[in-house]
């Protein structure tokens, strides 16, 4: 069973289902890829420099036994190398052992501190003592200074020496998007974002269709001990059709041209989640989309994943700002 292609706006395609690595511990990472590869049937691993198990990722990846060629490689420039892209990009092809990708991210639309005080949290003096905060949970040190289209420009280059095959973003709201956008000579592929049936953003998927920008879906299951797997709603899809919530989810996702990016490192979840999403895509029909396009307008509205950035990222629906 192969998971269906969504085709870029430069022409080349991109499995629609992928494992993702994000939180995948090390010790475990390994194992997961190369058995999402060589047992489950998936050929798109979605990896960043900043969840730290790269090195393992490859490790997985070459174990498979699977030509390099058979498999579509994502990984993401973090912030504090938005002035240094080509840099943050070649310590990415180090750890997984190849010498390009097939996709390019700009993880965030927040350039840090280059010279901060961490090499990936870094963070702003406290205002009442003045003493350092260095948890990552601290006031980040946002580079204000720094355009988002230069960050765009590096991007460009690195695709134009090869070293990645297409380029894209992640966590860009249209706002952010339109920073890039005029100056851009090559429109970015995707946008990884925060997508499932809670958190739809119907609004914006429809103006990345309008520019020919394709979805993609981190965390399409929600997050740990998720409500999505036990929405009424969502088991009543599931049972109607003889699958799992999970599948439901998936499908829906998929059933409207976002890829998604379901993570495990659990052996027959990483498998169910492959093939309980194709089987989902195959059987939900119209009035199951429409249902399940309406959770989060009927209340249910909610995203799980909103780091403290200190800047208006242009979202709807995200936190205020203190």
């Amino acid at each position: 069973m192969s998971a269906p292609k969504v085709k870029f706006n430069n022409g080349l395609e991109i499995p629609a289902i992928g494992l993702g690595t994000w939180q995948s511990k090390l010790g475990e990472v390994a194992s997961a890829v190369e058995y999402a590869i060589k047992e489950a049937g998936y050929r798109h691993i979605d990896c960043a420099w900043v969840y730290g198990n790269e090195k393992e990722v490859g490790e997985g990846i070459r174990a498979s036994g699977v030509p390099r060629s058979d498999i579509f490689i994502t990984s993401k420039l973090w912030g504090t190398y938005h002035t240094r892209v080509e840099e943050c990009l070649d310590e990415t092809l180090a750890n997984l052992g190849t010498d390009y990708l097939d996709l390019y991210l700009i993880h965030w639309p927040v350039p840090l501190n280059p010279k901060g005080n961490h090499a990936v949290f870094p963070t702003l003096p406290d205002e009442y003592t003045n003493r350092l905060i260095t948890v990552p949970d601290g006031k980040r040190d946002v580079a204000r200074e720094w355009d988002l289209k230069d960050t765009w420009k590096q991007m460009e280059a690195v695709l134009k020496k090869g070293k990645v095959k297409s380029i894209g973003v992640s966590n860009f709201s249209e706002v952010k998007l339109e920073e890039i956008l005029p100056t851009a000579e090559i429109i970015p592929a995707v946008n990884q974002l925060e997508l499932h049936v809670y958190n739809p953003q119907h609004k914006l998927i429809s103006y990345l269709k309008s520019k020919g920008v394709i979805p993609q879906a981190y965390s399409p299951l929600g997050s740990t001990n998720s409500p999505l797997l036990t929405d009424e709603t969502v088991v009543q899809v599931a049972t109607r059709h003889a699958l799992q919530p999970a599948d439901i989810l998936l499908g829906y996702l998929l059933a409207k041209g976002i890829v998604v990016l379901p993570k495990s490192v659990t052996p027959p979840r990483v498998a169910s989640n492959y093939t309980g999403s194709i089987a989902a895509l195959e059987k939900l029909d119209a009035s199951d989309i429409k249902t399940l396009d309406g959770l989060a307008a009927g209340g249910k509205q909610k995203r799980f994943i909103t780091p403290p950035w200190p800047v208006d990222l242009g979202f709807e629906n995200w936190p205020k700002l203190p």
